[in-house]
């Protein structure tokens, strides 16, 4: 094998067509030259060294194929193009690197070496193995004859541009869309799987490709059907360990796995390749997409991305294919089974409704991390001082700004949860100048920097009954709404005002005093038609999977159960006014920002149990109610507690934490009940959406709360039991 040591002898000077070469004239005037067709350098025909002195210094990527024998020979901005194959390659007969393409290559090369004519390609498809494993790339290529000086063809200068990152894009994308445009004719999720399963291993040479529904055990999933080529069909349950021991916990924290097997395993014979692409929900696993290979590959980055956005788009039809199937169904049997069919739709419209707010929610997703990293930072910093200066003169200040910034942590992390899911209206007096200017930021994050708004709100308007959390949901669904008809940009205008200085009030409003509130667009607007249909449920103006069709009649629902009114107008190619009436109150609107709150201390020796297995949390909380005054004993667990009260300690007061490993919160507190009836209970959750019926009627206050909260909720716990 050749040696491509350098060499410390002074440069022959006729070398000096080399000089300027960078790297690659380097290592050509330091290479043994004795087994390659060429020669060395100096013996090379002037026609030649010409050539390489134009080549070796350009940015452009070129190779020359000089010679019979095409001895390979090219400059530094080519070498990165064949990857591991430099820099064998370099001076040696193509064939002997190229070979897994040459079939391919060489009657390109030798056309142009005996005809003398140049050939060209956009987006050229050529099989190369440059990073171990074959792949398919794509070049825009210029093969042109380089003459000596007699007039023959001495060699090929190739002029190529690698374009495969755009093509596979470009590829990727048309896939994708194809893909949109045909799943949701199909009707059925069963048929959208079929597809589905059936493209995406065509498109990727899969042997089997599946999805895998996750049952909630945390141990198995479920492939219901999957398109199998010359293997097993994988058909019924399986267990995620036996397809990777750490496969379900990568899937769960959101990872993409890649396994390669040198010997295939006894679940995927004949196999040497999985992909397994999670989908997550609300960050809950719900199923997993597996792609099997039969010969070993590597699956490069925009394979795994087309893998991925095509398991969140095929899950989102079968998902909403299979709650409009059970709408469907519903309605079958609507007038038989009316108090049956009432509530399973309830728990359809919740579930398209939700993926309705998701959808929303993943638009602001970035902004959101930035407010809260904005919050953390102070919070952050204020006990990394506190903790190298505790007694410094500026602790107080620090110990408030970061009681401030975690506040507005919780209030942002308050409205979030709102805005995430569906609960009973709570009306009260609102101001809406004020909920509208906390929504700016909101509104800006969802429209974008190319729609400018224009608010228009009187602060002296009455205030209006309404839940403040369902009319801000309300409104940004509107925004939304007008966002997309805008399209590239636009001005959107909130206005609102008393029932006499506005558009007239819709059929059917009952009699008294309104406010009204109108979202107003210049966008594309609606037609007649349109405009007729767009409060049903689940029709849309955006196209395919662009949008549920709820957000309009979430809108008019909350309008007629507030007491108010709801009306759309809109004309084509001019925009659209969706307005809101909403009752008028006397009342003054409701202070939003947290006032502060009187802190009651023990008023007498009490015994609490504190149950949380999350030991930071625990401590906390602890070191809270001993400050307020109160006996506390904990545990890590439910069990842990059990065994303390079975040896005889009963509490005064139980405080425990809902979700834990062993027991919930409930169930926990359900027994401690079944030995103590009338042993008061709280229960301290972070979880947004424990219903009345799971919360079996204890006391809870949700986290993250201050120490105020916390005092009232077991004061108000003992004064209870004492009367």
């Amino acid at each position: 094998m050749r040696s491509l040591q350098q060499s410390t002898t002074p440069v022959n000077p006729a070398l000096g067509f080399l000089l300027n070469g960078g790297a690659i004239g380097s290592l050509l005037q330091t290479m043994d030259w004795t087994e390659s067709p060429l020669g060395p350098p100096e013996t090379w025909s002037p026609h030649l060294q010409a050539v390489m002195t134009t080549l070796l210094p350009a940015q452009a990527q070129f190779v020359l194929f000089w010679g019979a024998a095409y001895v390979a020979l090219y400059n530094d901005a080519y070498a990165p193009t064949i990857g591991t194959k430099h820099p064998q390659a370099l001076g040696r007969p193509a064939q002997e690197h190229w070979r897994e393409l040459w079939d391919d290559l060489e009657p390109l090369l030798r056309g142009v070496r005996e005809t003398g004519q140049t050939f060209a390609a956009k987006d050229r498809p050529f099989y190369i193995e440059r990073r171990g494993l074959g792949e398919t790339v794509y070049f825009d290529v210029s093969y042109s004859a380089v003459r000596e000086a007699d007039g023959s063809v001495g060699g090929v200068l190739c002029l190529v541009t690698d374009t495969t990152e755009r093509v596979r894009f470009q590829q990727r994308q048309a896939f994708l869309l194809q893909l949109g445009r045909t799943l949701p004719g199909l009707g059925s999720a069963e048929r959208i799987e079929a597809c589905a399963v059936q493209r995406l291993a065509k498109e990727l040479g899969a042997a089997r490709v599946c999805f895998g529904e996750d049952q909630g055990d945390g141990v198995c999933f479920k492939v219901s059907q999957d398109w199998a080529d010359g293997v097993p069909s994988l058909v019924g349950q399986h267990r995620y360990q036996d397809f990777g021991a750490s496969l379900h916990a990568q899937l769960t924290a959101g990872q993409t796995v890649q396994q390669a097997y040198e010997d295939s395993p006894a679940r995927l014979p004949g196999l040497h390749l999985s992909l397994h692409v999670p989908i997550l929900r609300a960050g809950r696993l719900e199923a997993m997409l597996g792609l099997y290979f039969h010969s070993p590959r590597q699956c490069f980055e925009d394979d795994c991305q087309l893998v991925e956005e095509t398991a969140k788009q095929v899950w989102a039809a079968i998902t909403h294919a299979r709650a409009e199937r059970a709408l469907h169904l519903l309605n079958e049997s609507l007038e038989e089974r009316v108090a049956t069919a009432l509530a399973q739709r309830e728990a359809v419209m919740l579930q398209l409704h939700e993926a309705h707010k998701m959808e929303m929610i993943g638009q602001l997703t970035g902004g959101i991390a930035h407010d809260l990293n904005n919050m953390l930072t102070p919070i952050i910093g204020s006990f990394e001082l506190l903790r190298r200066h505790p007694h410094s003169e500026r602790a107080p200040r620090l110990i408030d700004g970061g009681l401030q910034a975690a506040e507005r942590a919780r209030n942002l992390v308050g409205r979030l949860l709102s805005f995430a899911r569906r609960q009973t209206l709570k009306p009260q007096a609102v101001a809406l100048s004020a909920l509208v200017e906390d929504m700016r930021e909101l509104m800006a994050r969802s429209l974008g920097p190319t729609i400018a708004v224009q608010l228009q709100i009187d602060p002296a308007l009455p205030a209006v009954i309404v839940d403040p959390h369902q009319l801000e949901l309300a409104l940004l669904n509107l925004v939304v709404n007008g966002r997309d008809a805008l399209g590239e940009g636009g001005g959107l205008r909130i206005v609102a005002g008393l029932e006499a200085q506005g558009p007239p009030r819709p059929a059917g409003v009952a009699a008294g005093r309104l406010v009204w509130i109108q979202v107003s667009d210049d966008g594309c607007g609606m037609d007649q038609e349109q405009l007729r249909r767009c409060i049903e449920p689940f029709f849309s103006t955006k196209g395919v999977g662009k949008g549920t069709g709820l957000g309009l009649p979430m809108v008019q629902g909350l309008a007629l159960q507030s007491g108010g009114g709801f009306d759309i107008r809109s004309t084509p190619g001019q925009g659209t006014q969706a307005t809101l009436w909403l009752p008028a109150s006397d009342e003054v609107a409701a202070c939003r920002a947290a006032d502060a709150q009187e802190v009651p201390l023990a008023e007498r020796p009490s015994r609490i149990l504190l149950v949380d297995d999350e030991n930071i949390v625990r401590h906390a909380t602890a070191l809270q109610l001993r400050d307020l005054g109160y006996e506390v004993t904990e545990a890590a667990s439910a069990a842990q507690a059990l065994r303390l009260v079975e040896q005889g300690w009963m509490p005064d007061v139980l405080v425990t934490d809902h979700v834990m490993a062993e027991m919930t919160g409930v169930r926990f507190a359900q027994q401690m009940r079944e030995r103590q009836a009338d042993l008061p209970v709280l229960i301290i959750t972070g979880y947004a959406n424990l219903t009345p019926r799971e919360l079996k009627g204890f006391e809870v206050l949700r986290k993250p709360y201050r120490r105020a909260e916390l005092a009232q909720s077991v004061a108000r716990l003992l004064a209870g039991r004492r009367t």
